[in-house]
């Protein structure tokens, strides 16, 4: 019997089986009667898991020293200490508190005690050290954890026994990105901003440091995420330090451009400030977890982002990845046909037409009047129904657009980018391929995708992912035909600045093809709008 969770139809029926599948508190095993084959010592203690069928995971491991309450919310993580204690590891830990007025809040019960990851390996024995995946989880950089069921990684795992896999959890929305050093008592909290990224990089060394006793080989870790995920996955090689950590990069349906400016943080924070009647940092300490995230989600902080900020990252990020911050990186990266139709379908479309109309109110507003020409240009080709114009618009200027020129501008400084662009559909009439249509793919989870109402070709999903597992184990996607699950040969290539060439993921014919075959982006009338990141 495989270790996930077949997906409810109510949140709460989610909550309610995942308490009974997962639910319990990882205690320290004082006695001696506990499984050494399914033990690991690491540096901060001896952690056993679980094994289902060949699959062994290892659930709730922290990977800092102290958890970031009290004193130490919005301070950067704490290195994990030595420990000679034997744990269990069966559990998932606490989610970190994300927005609940998202869909993809947290699935699980929420704390600041939240850092810790997860770990799937096989147990067949191996000669060699396997390549490790870190999967970032996606949600706005405002919900989502590695408790969703989704990302229960025994399927992959399962299928794909020669890579290792860890999911990381971290510091979500006021918790993990706010910015506090321009209050009166905020000199001593310069990292706030960015803990979120800090908490991921942390995650990281922990796992180069640790995961060799897993069987995984620290020099040759790939880093892969969704949305926020992805972001953050390409976000992390411009932090100083963390080449150290990671060697590859997949990014699916996001980039560097999901940030903000410290205007826009320092906007926000006062915001929050006046709504809870706060003035310092110490005014905020007092206030609980509770009444923070019900006052941020009241005030939509929907993109409580990382900051630009000059300290952790660039205050351009694609000027310093055009400059070679990123080229010793491989990225493959990529988006979907559809993206934003997911939010209509979320949203729902009279909640979409209000999401559009702030936005609009927003940067849109100030743009010089040839380049709201250029936009109103674009929007008046698109056919479909109402919402389309504005959905095909913000599909371009959030993911497709910056996905292209973060390609463009990693292979100009001389790196590896291998570029996607995912085509199938979803039965249903607006979400089509929307955002995050491929992660039951990804993580082999037919069940999941059947609720939509289209389960993908079985072959073509086997070959995305050994694609994504075959990047992780030689920086080079391609499949040669013994290694293909169809038996014909599959040959990525390199974006390059001339033929601008991606893998085109058709559910019946994947395939490589020049970019403005696809008309993936319009370099013309939507291009541009990547100087501005999030408009």
């Amino acid at each position: 019997m495989s270790d996930t969770v077949k997906q409810p139809e109510t949140l709460d029926d989610i909550r309610t089986l995942l308490w009974e599948q997962y639910g319990g508190e990882n205690k320290r095993i004082t006695d001696a009667d506990y499984d050494r084959t399914l033990a690991v010592k690491c540096i901060n203690g001896i952690f056993v898991g679980r094994k289902t069928e060949n699959v062994v995971m290892y659930r709730g491991i922290p990977y800092v020293g102290r958890q970031p309450v009290g004193e130490l919310r919005w301070k950067a993580p704490v290195e994990a200490v030595p420990d000679d204690g034997v744990y269990e590891a069966f559990y998932n830990a606490k989610s970190a508190y994300g927005n609940g007025q998202l869909e993809t809040g947290s699935l699980y019960y929420m704390d600041e005690d939240c850092l810790y990851l997860n770990i799937w390996k096989s147990d067949e024995a191996s000669d060699e050290k396997k390549p490790v995946m870190v999967w970032i989880h996606g949600g706005a950089f405002e919900a989502g954890g590695t408790v969703d069921p989704m990302f229960d990684c025994h399927n992959f795992v399962k299928e794909n026994p020669d890579v290792i896999v860890v999911t990381i959890a971290y510091r979500l929305g006021v918790f993990g990105f706010l910015h506090l050093s321009h209050l009166p008592d905020g000199k001593d909290y310069q990292d706030s901003q960015n803990i979120g990224l800090l908490d991921q990089i942390m995650a990281l060394k922990w796992v180069h440091e640790n995961i060799a006793g897993f069987g995984g080989d620290p020099s040759n870790v790939t880093i892969f995420g969704e949305s926020a995920g992805a972001a953050s996955c390409t976000l992390l090689p411009l932090i100083k330090g963390s080449h150290a950590y990671l060697r590859r990069v997949i990014a699916e349906s996001g980039s560097i451009n999901l940030t903000r400016s410290t205007e826009e943080a320092i906007e926000c924070t006062d915001k929050l400030m006046e709504a809870l009647g706060c003035s310092t940092v110490a005014d905020l300490l007092k206030i609980d977890a509770e009444k923070l995230l019900e006052t941020a989600s009241s005030l939509l902080f929907l993109y409580q982002f990382p900051e630009r900020d000059g300290r952790h990252l660039p205050k351009e990020t694609f000027e310093a990845c055009a400059n070679g911050a990123m080229k010793d990186i491989d990225y493959l990266v990529g988006c979907n046909k559809d993206e934003m139709d997911f939010f209509v379908y979320s949203f729902g479309l009279d909640g979409w037409d209000e999401w559009v109309t702030r936005r609009k109110k927003g940067k849109l507003a100030l743009l010089p009047e040839e380049e709201k020409a250029l936009i109103d240009s674009y929007r008046n080709d698109v056919k479909g129904d109402s919402y389309e114009p504005d959905s095909r618009l913000f599909s371009q200027s959030w993911f497709n657009a910056p996905i292209i020129r973060l390609s463009e501008e990693q292979t100009k400084a001389g790196g590896k980018a291998y570029t996607y662009y995912f085509t199938p559909e979803s039965p249903d009439p607006i979400m089509k391929c929307g955002h995050a249509i491929e992660l039951a793919t990804v993580f082999n989870h037919p069940e999941m995708s059947a609720e939509t109402g289209r389960v993908f070709d079985e072959t073509f999903s086997r070959t995305l992912r050994k694609m994504w597992v075959q990047f992780a184990k030689t920086g080079n996607p391609s499949l040669s035909a013994e290694q293909s699950p169809d038996g014909k040969a599959k040959e990525w290539p390199l974006y390059d600045l001339d033929n601008k060439r991606v893998m085109v993921f058709d559910e019946f014919n994947v395939r490589a093809e020049k970019e403005n075959t696809m008309k993936i982006v319009d370099w013309d009338r939507t291009y541009f709008l990547t100087k501005y990141y999030c408009i």
